[in-house]
């Protein structure tokens, strides 16, 4: 019971953390000094995206998943859970290399924004 929660709260993580990096950057337009951590979120989750790496969060909460006598699955975090949402196919390495390239020009856009705005009116 407490390693199935561990499983689940290991998820949430995941995904809360992949949308901190995809969108985070509307955290820094309101908290400039939040680009500190978001900036490297964004990065790593590019890189894994890009790379083709699995986030070390996958194999984790499929241990977890195992220990508690569930099923883990294949793949990684993106292709089990938010891709089924997001795409009724599965997985390709294309495909990747888009979520990757959107994470980097969501948060250009929004940093950019961000500099533009206080470029116009400084403080």
């Amino acid at each position: 019971m407490l390693v199935s929660l561990a499983a689940d709260l290991v998820a949430s993580l995941h995904l809360a953390f992949v949308v901190f990096v995809v969108s985070g950057g509307l955290l820094v337009l309101r908290w400039p000094r939040s680009a500190w951590v978001h900036l490297p979120a964004a990065a790593w989750g590019a890189s894994l995206e890009l790379m083709g790496w699995i986030c070390p969060l996958t194999p984790l909460e499929n241990r977890l998943r195992h220990e508690a006598g569930l099923a883990g699955y294949e793949g990684g975090f993106v292709e089990h859970y938010l891709l089924p949402v997001l795409y009724p196919g599965s997985l390709t390495r294309s495909v990747q290399i888009v979520l990757g390239l959107s994470v980097l020009l969501i948060n250009a856009t929004l940093y950019g924004w961000m500099l533009r705005r206080r470029a116009r009116h400084p403080r």
